[in-house]
């Protein structure tokens, strides 16, 4: 084999790196920002032309393509968007997602149809959203996209066919990981119509040839190519610290929660990647850098002057309410004040241990339903903090890897375009992620006992939280 393409198409920008089908590395890479409004799908395409520029895709046999998830892009019955795209976690679309969750008998009802119960994010509350809200627009949609969906088929110059894959196609709230089928009937239920959808490939089917011939592979979401460019495999786990949080692992099974916790993903692979999120996460640090007039970086270090279980401080870190445990309307709380504990370096180590406590009570949903996680891949900028490469590995009770800086996304969706070409029953085998590995060593027993610490105050405060 020769060269393959990545093409991430994120929020702002879009991503190319172009790799060694055989070795993974990388030869060239392009770069730009979209030059309009973020929901306009044209800036997408002049952005992937302008980071295309310098010949970026010359010589390449195949392209895989990665974009921003849960996006959704109503097209009429000539294949012309209706409106602007309705992108992320828009919170225009929670009475939307509420609405829905009782249209169809609440949330058991739905974690039993797809595996997902309707949050602002996905698509079926957008699609009831504009069904609400712009009625007139909604009565003329007649098919529905997701960005990688569109930029494949604007890739193969927009063919009769529609497609998408199995992992971008489960973050829609109406395809089932665990049926492998849509559920048309849900798509009515929020539109109050049926829409043509794209047809779900393979891992490694081919999307199809550009007029040029230039394979383009199946695609997926951003989530998923990252797994994909990470290297991820059974027994590993990936935490996401942004302002919210997100724990997903790769398992061989979907997973069904009645109560909606676990969001029942699919991978790009052909296996599964259950998802529990989190309401807080950095915000937690960025606040308690507030209160304390530092920077994130200087919550670190103060909390590094302080001890295992923050002199018996304890931060429930529900600020903005919490998902994972169910406390939509509580507020965050600060428990164990002494006089001997009321300093700076205390109230910053309590906050990197909450921040982290809240998200062992994610990674503890996922296990208790019997994914194994060996491997626990700690990303976003708070991983690179030292207080949190300290603490983590002591209170997640397992092995922390922290990778290196790279394009991961573009990575995987390259990765997915040489597996296209190839073929097989798995993708070519790449070199791993350079990556920090941080082991619980010595201070695992100091870790679990701020652990339990947590667990107590989180039960004697809010006993509803994880009860039957």
């Amino acid at each position: 084999m020769g060269i393959v393409a990545g093409l991430e198409s994120a929020a702002e920008y879009t991503r190319i790196v172009v790799c060694d089908a055989d070795s993974g590395a990388v030869v060239k890479q392009g770069y730009a920002e979209h030059p309009a409004e973020r929901d306009d799908p044209q800036s997408w395409l002049m952005s992937l032309g302008s980071a295309a520029g310098s010949g970026q895709f010359a010589d390449v046999e195949a392209i895989g393509v990665a974009a921003q998830q849960q996006g959704l892009i109503p097209l009429d019955s000539a294949g012309n968007p209706v409106r602007a795209a309705l992108l992320g976690n828009d919170r225009r679309m929670q009475p939307a997602a509420a609405d829905l969750v009782d249209a169809l008998g609440g949330r058991h009802a739905w974690a039993e149809a797809v595996g997902a119960v309707p949050e602002a994010g996905h698509p079926v509350s957008k699609l009831r959203w504009l069904a609400r809200s712009e009625p007139q627009t909604a009565a003329r949609v007649a098919e529905v996209l997701q960005p990688h969906d569109w930029l494949v088929w604007q890739l193969l110059a927009r063919p009769p066919r529609r497609t998408t894959d199995r992992g971008e196609a489960s973050g829609t709230g109406y395809w089932s990981a665990a049926q492998g089928a849509y559920r048309p009937d849900l798509v009515e239920l929020a539109l109050g119509h049926q829409v043509a959808l794209p047809e779900v490939l393979a891992p490694a089917e081919p999307a199809g040839r550009t007029p040029e011939g230039l394979l383009i592979s199946a695609g997926t979401g951003e989530t998923m190519a990252a797994a994909l460019g990470l290297g991820l495999g059974m027994g590993d786990a990936v935490m996401s610290l942004g302002a919210s949080g997100s724990v997903c692992a790769v398992h061989h099974e979907p997973l069904t929660d009645p109560s909606g916790t676990i969001t029942s993903y699919a991978d790009a692979t052909g296996l599964h990647m259950p998802a529990v999120r989190t309401v807080n996460a950095t915000r937690v640090l960025r606040g308690a850098a507030e209160l304390l007039g530092t920077d994130v970086k200087g919550i670190s270090e103060l909390a590094q002057r302080s001890t295992p279980g923050a002199y018996g401080l304890v931060l429930l870190p529900y600020l903005e309410g919490e998902q994972t445990p169910q406390l939509p309307h509580t507020a965050g709380s600060l428990h164990g004040l002494r006089r001997e504990s009321m300093k700076p370096e205390h109230l910053a180590r309590a906050a990197v241990e909450g921040m982290l406590c809240g998200l062992a009570d994610a990674l503890d949903v996922l296990r208790g339903r019997g994914v194994q996680v060996r491997r626990l891949f700690l990303l976003g900028p708070a991983a690179e903090l030292p207080a949190v490469q300290e603490t983590a590995p002591v209170l997640f009770g397992t092995r922390v890897v922290v990778p290196r800086p790279a394009d991961y996304t573009a990575i995987g969706a390259a990765r997915q375009a040489a597996w296209t070409v190839r073929g097989g029953a798995q993708p070519p085998h790449w070199p791993a992620a350079e990556c920090e590995v941080f082991e619980p060593g010595e201070g695992l027993a100091a870790g679990q006992a701020v652990r339990q610490q947590y667990v107590t105050v989180r039960d004697e405060i809010h006993p509803e939280a994880f009860g039957d």
